[in-house]
């Protein structure tokens, strides 16, 4: 049987789909190191722990969302991450793609909302379908917050001022700290053991999400889901949400919002007006929460064959081919010096100046060399010229004339070598050692042979 054999892309391919369709979408806990913001936006780090460490890429579309202190994650920084489970393909690396970044304090109470919420959520005890009607014709208003913070006030002066006649009693309870989810707890418990009030309003001001922290225990959320008396939930600011206002019978974006709520003076219409939009809320809720698990299932599925996803996998490539490229052409240009300074030793080593310096070193001792030869030879040439005038003089007439021989001339200074050259009464002259002696024939004598 043959067995189809798999080309190496081939096989990231098919890892890459199995750990992104498998695995999904994680929370994860770690520090931060090897930090790199690259020029395209994206962010590169590793997450680590006392035993393992994994690679993330965070692209520009996701980080732009971030909010830390230190503004950059730092290296070493505890953070909270979601990520969805990947791999990079050129290289055949895991990697994590992370979509949220927070610091590790903040980062776990998110986890732990989330975490509670679908939990409470699978329970049931956001369903919109068994959320009890706020009643009309109210007389009595119960109050579990604070006695001294900003959000009773702002609910009694607006109860007052729209409907003066109502009955308002105070819980008086810890909105934050250890021990204020216990105390809210109580108060609606207390609430409605007495069955003193047509309805409830639980909540305080706004703040950060460890100050709105007690509105998101689970025995807080538990109490306003058991509770017989419709709960208001006006917990924060508008955009701010925890649990008990997905728990509460109606959610108030403010507490003011919420005294205003239950003060309204209307006719029936109204009233009626009121319920279908509540009802209307309530089914759209309910739809929200079904589309919204819908449209990530459908999201991830999307983004699986998203460009975007393809897109920023050639970013990634691209990126990687920067780092590659700086690196290379830091090391050309540490090679590039390296030879340079090599090639200025060698430069100085067949400097002209030393081989005119050596040049100039030869020409000093040939110079030397030379002067000494001409002398040399001047005296060799003159001892030789000595020797040929020795030699001449040997030879000489001068010499033979200072034996005593002389020289005779004619007056035409012709030597006179035999008598048939002579004429009586011819002046002639005598050469001989010390002079010229002039004289005239008289007379010839002819030897005889």
């Amino acid at each position: 049987m043959n067995q189809h054999i798999l080309q190496v892309s081939e096989l990231t391919k098919k890892v890459r789909f199995i750990l992104e369709s498998e695995l999904n979408t994680v929370w994860l806990c770690g520090e931060v190191s090897n930090f790199i913001a690259a020029s395209s936006g994206h962010w590169y780090l590793s997450l680590k722990d006392s035993k393992s460490q994994v690679k993330c890429a965070m692209f520009k579309g996701n980080n732009r969302k971030v909010r830390l202190s230190s503004g950059l994650p730092r290296n070493g920084q505890q953070v909270l991450v979601r990520a969805k489970v990947s791999l990079y393909e050129p290289r055949g690396d895991f990697q994590l793609v992370i979509e949220q970044l927070d610091d590790a304090g903040e980062g776990l109470l998110r986890q732990q909302y989330e975490q509670l919420k679908n939990t409470l959520l699978g329970e049931g005890l956001f369903d919109a379908s068994i959320k009890k009607t706020i009643p009309t014709g109210i007389s009595t208003v119960g109050i579990v917050t604070s006695p001294t913070g900003a959000a009773v006030k702002d609910i009694l002066t607006v109860l007052k001022r729209r409907n003066p006649l109502l009955n308002i009693i105070i819980y008086p309870v810890l909105v934050q700290g250890n021990e204020a989810k216990f105390e809210i707890e109580q108060a609606i418990s207390t609430a409605n053991l007495r069955q003193e009030c047509d309805v409830l309003i639980v909540g305080r001001g706004g703040g950060s999400l460890e100050d709105l922290w007690s509105f998101n225990e689970e025995n807080v959320v538990r109490a306003i889901f058991k509770s017989k008396i419709p709960i208001i939930s006006a917990v924060g600011h508008e955009i701010d949400t925890t649990l008990a206002d997905y728990a509460a019978d109606l959610r108030a974006a403010t507490p003011s919002a919420a005294a205003e709520l239950i003060s309204e003076n209307v006719v029936e219409k109204l009233h009626k007006i009121v319920s279908l939009n509540q009802r209307i809320q309530q089914a759209n809720q309910r739809n929200y929460i079904k589309f919204q698990t819908n449209l990530q299932h459908i999201q991830h599925r999307l983004s699986l064959v998203h460009p975007a996803q393809k897109l920023n996998l050639q970013q990634q490539k691209f990126d990687e081919l920067i780092f590659k490229l700086n690196h290379n052409l830091h090391q050309t240009i540490s090679q590039l010096t390296i030879t340079s300074k090599q090639l200025n030793s060698r430069l100085l080593i067949q400097s002209p100046l030393k081989k005119i310096q050596l040049h100039q070193n030869k020409k000093a001792e040939l110079e030397s060399r030379l002067a000494n030869a001409l002398i040399i030879n001047y005296k060799n040439k003159q001892n030789q010229f000595k020797h040929i005038i020795e030699q001449l003089h040997l030879v000489s007439p001068l010499a033979t004339i200072a034996r005593g021989y002389s020289v005779t001339k004619n007056i035409k200074r012709k030597v006179i070598t035999s008598v048939a050259q002579a004429t009586i009464g011819d002046d002639i002259s005598i050469q001989i050692v010390d002079g010229v002696i002039t004289a005239e024939i008289k007379n010839i004598e002819i030897l005889k042979k």
